[in-house]
């Protein structure tokens, strides 16, 4: 089938480029040894998880214990959850999937969380596997003062018999708002220092530090160094890519995923409505730094048009240009701002070559939030 005659919103992933996106993060790993951990709250499909593995990744990041759940049940076996996990009920939900053979670590930031794992693990014949998260300027969670993390060191190991602490990780989220390739630069070198001084500190303190994890797409879309001491880099967007990432890309060419809408009004000399909205693409804009770009999404067949607005199920674009060249009933391809959250409103993709549909997956991390 040709792809551009699906009915619509659907969403499109180009096989070709999104196969070249996860070869170029696998090579930069390779040349830098350190291990490809890739975060798959991007597409949260599993057959695109062991196409990231296939190549060489050492296993795959997740943000919620649901994803992992379902990363596991198509065999996924090597999952690190990059969020601190509370909650008694996802605590047995771990513990679980730990049972039926799954390496799974997941993140940890304070003496507070720690004893809730404790209390959880407790008797379950397993030990809770975690990673620090160190804050790095991003302004999320993670641990600031090196003080507090002595003094969870030092809960762990004299009160929390049932917890391992096996690294420390680490997310330069604020990249994405770096005004230049200069200060994202200077961003991941610094984020890169105060995750390794973190490890130093545990290692001082008795621990073994197997992991040191770092990273964010638009930091590692760049020839930025890695340093010594590093294990390990988390990227997520860069298997789809989208409009913000092209920014900092400098080019379109690496956006894999778009959907495909169809004009349905053109009411004005220079509006014209697509059917799909907020619902399809996302509200979600990025106006500030490396990652800034126009507008709610690119249309790809004419990259210097940009969506205006989004109400629910409409798209509005004001471009004369474009209202010439369209008529009702034609079809176009949106580049969304941010695919990450665009994935998660859809229920599957369709995997095209050569403008044919070759394979169509279920997005199965769809909706999977606790």
């Amino acid at each position: 089938m040709r792809y551009m005659q699906l009915d619509t919103p659907s969403v499109i992933i180009d096989r070709e480029i999104m196969m070249s996106n996860l070869d170029r993060m696998q090579s930069y790993a390779d040349s830098r040894q350190v291990a490809l951990r890739p975060h798959t709250k991007t597409h949260k499909i599993p057959q695109i998880a062991r196409m990231q593995e296939l190549r060489g990744a050492r296993g795959i990041t997740v943000a919620k214990v649901g994803e992992a759940e379902v990363m596991a049940e198509h065999g996924l076996r090597d999952i690190f959850i990059a969020n601190e996990i509370v909650g008694e009920a996802k605590f047995r939900r771990i513990i679980k999937l730990m049972e039926s053979g799954v390496h799974l670590t997941f993140g940890l930031d304070s003496v507070e969380q720690a004893a809730l794992i404790q209390n959880a693990f407790r008797d379950s014949g397993h030990k809770a596997q975690t990673i620090v998260e160190i804050e790095v300027g991003e302004n999320r969670s993670g641990m600031i003062e090196e003080t507090e993390f002595r003094d969870l060191l030092n809960y762990v190991r004299t009160q929390a018999p049932d917890i391992a602490i096996t690294g420390v990780f680490s997310h330069d989220g604020s990249s994405y708002n770096a005004k230049d390739l200069a200060e994202c630069r200077q961003i991941h070198l610094d984020a890169q220092v105060r995750t390794l001084r973190f490890a130093q500190i545990a290692r001082t303190m008795g621990f073994e530090m197997e992991t040191v994890s770092i990273g964010s797409t638009p930091s590692l879309l760049q020839d930025f160094p890695i340093l010594e001491g590093v294990t390990e880099i988390r990227p997520g967007t860069y298997a789809l890519m989208d409009a913000s990432m092209a920014s900092v890309h400098g080019s379109l060419d690496m956006c894999a995923a778009t959907v495909l809408a169809t004009v349905i009004s053109r009411p004005t000399s220079e509006r014209v409505i697509l059917d799909v909205g907020a619902k399809g693409i996302t509200m979600q804009t990025r106006r500030v730094g490396i990652t800034a770009v126009e507008g709610m999404g690119i249309i790809k067949q004419f990259p210097d048009v940009h969506i205006f607005d989004v109400f629910d199920e409409h798209a509005i674009i004001y471009s004369k240009k474009f209202r010439d060249a369209v008529r009702v009933g034609d079809k176009v391809e949106i580049i969304p701002v941010h695919v990450c959250p665009m994935m998660n409103l859809h229920e599957e993709v369709y995997m095209v070559s050569n403008g044919e549909v070759v394979e169509v997956c279920p997005i199965a991390g769809r909706g999977r939030l606790r």
